[in-house]
């Protein structure tokens, strides 16, 4: 989702505020939309019993809960995430497995053992490093000589018209902002593959490969799924600061967009992502 552009210290402010308020609120819409693209990280990340895994932003739990299943009694999660309104849901739904352990703070500087690590993972975590250079660098340190990293990160917005197309008939009513500096931390910092791969592979990781990863995104219900893209996506700051009489223009506009995407009373569309691996030296 989307997020102001800020140091570490506003991310962290906003995930702890609004951001962090309205993905709990829209909570199990948006984790059943990205179902699909959780069971493909987990594939893709391999992860083996008896093994150590990060999972960086782990939000609501559901990614570090499969990880926990995955590795079995003799292995162990770590779930992290900046935002304790998001890491509070994943401690009331997971916070009893005997394996899983729920961490708040930003990965990009807490402070992690040397070779901790057999498998860093992310379901889009990773896009909102300030300084990913660092971050990564930081993270790579973590895991084990030979360990492994698997992150899902969104491709170019034009690619993922679930977003793409509620944002342009958001800001058809609405004054649109101006755009944020190149590659700012956000959903789609990561968009350029070959600016992501040169990050990875200046922060010391190996073997690095980017994977395209689509999926057909189910949004459900198309009133409740337009309420969601208006108030957690790009247009959400300026439709909440807009007269009830836009609001109720942007909705249209959002709903007559996404009409050609419903099918049996669900929205669906694309999504594409990069599904990336690599491995510490």
């Amino acid at each position: 989702m989307s997020a102001p552009n800020a140091k570490t210290q506003d991310q962290a402010a906003y995930w702890n505020d609004e951001g962090g308020r309205r993905w709990v609120e829209n909570i199990e819409r948006v984790e059943r939309m990205l179902q699909p693209l959780s069971r493909r990280l987990l594939e893709g990340a391999k992860p083996a019993a008896g093994e150590h895994v990060l999972d960086v932003g782990c939000g609501g739990g559901v990614t570090s809960a499969a990880f926990a299943e995955a590795v079995g009694p003799t292995g162990r999660v770590t779930g992290a995430d900046v935002s304790a309104v998001i890491l509070d849901v994943a401690k009331q739904r997971y916070g009893a497995r005997a394996n899983l352990e729920f961490t708040l703070g930003d990965c990009a500087a807490l402070p992690f053992s040397p070779a901790r690590f057999d498998l860093l993972a992310s379901r889009f975590g990773v896009m909102f490093f300030p300084e990913p250079d660092a971050a990564f660098a930081h993270l790579r340190r973590a895991v084990k000589p030979g360990g492994r990293l698997a992150f899902l990160a969104w491709r170019a917005l034009d690619m993922n018209p679930w977003m793409g197309v509620p944002v342009q008939a958001a800001f058809s009513i609405l004054p649109r902002p101006e755009p944020p500096p190149p590659h700012a931390p956000g959903p789609f910092a990561f968009a350029d593959g070959a600016r992501l791969q040169g990050l990875l592979e200046g922060a010391g990781w190996r073997e690095v490969r980017l994977e395209t990863v689509e999926a057909m995104l189910d949004l459900g219900d198309p009133d409740m799924a337009v309420q969601q893209m208006i108030r957690m996506g790009p247009p959400a700051p300026i439709f909440a600061t807009a007269d009830a009489a836009t609001q109720e223009n942007v909705i249209a506009a959002v709903l007559q967009a996404v009409a050609p995407h419903v099918t049996n009373g669900r929205i669906t569309m694309p999504g594409a992502t990069w599904l990336v691996h690599a491995t510490a030296p």
